[in-house]
């Protein structure tokens, strides 16, 4: 876990303009929390950032095909896999705040486990693509 602080000031919401107040305020809504996470105050300091990312987010999570959770739980599997102490804490509140079970967090970090591990090896290997997986889906055989 990071201790080292970040690249710039985070902003704080009683410093901040009210144009990014106005985005501390959705996001604390839409989560159901009482606090700004340090990521929004740190996405902060480009206002132009924080809006893109914040209403970029909140569409893509939003419920549709798939759940909330399932979101979250996917969130969590990039986090992991990208390195990101931070959204992977997040994104692993978040999944357990929508009910995700240790069984489900433990079969998700098995699944991201080893693909992360044969992703490596293929790329390693260089492993040529089959033929079949380079058709539309809807032509390829069972």
């Amino acid at each position: 876990m990071s201790t080292e602080p970040a690249t710039v000031v985070m902003v704080e919401y009683e410093n901040a303009s009210d144009e990014v107040r106005a985005v501390f305020d959705d996001i604390m809504a839409t989560k159901g929390i009482g606090f700004v996470p340090n990521a929004w105050k740190v996405f902060a300091f480009h206002p132009p950032t924080l809006k893109r990312l914040w209403y970029g987010l909140k569409e893509v999570m939003a419920p549709g095909a798939l759940d909330p959770k399932f979101k979250e739980m996917i969130a969590v599997a990039v986090s992991v896999t990208n390195g990101c102490d931070y959204c992977t804490r997040s994104h692993t509140g978040a999944a357990r705040k929508l009910g995700m079970s240790d069984a489900e967090y433990g079969e998700l970090l098995a699944v991201v486990g080893i693909f992360n591990q044969t992703n490596a090896l293929a790329e390693a290997y260089k492993i040529p693509v089959d033929d079949v997986f380079m058709r539309p889906w809807s032509d390829q055989d069972g």
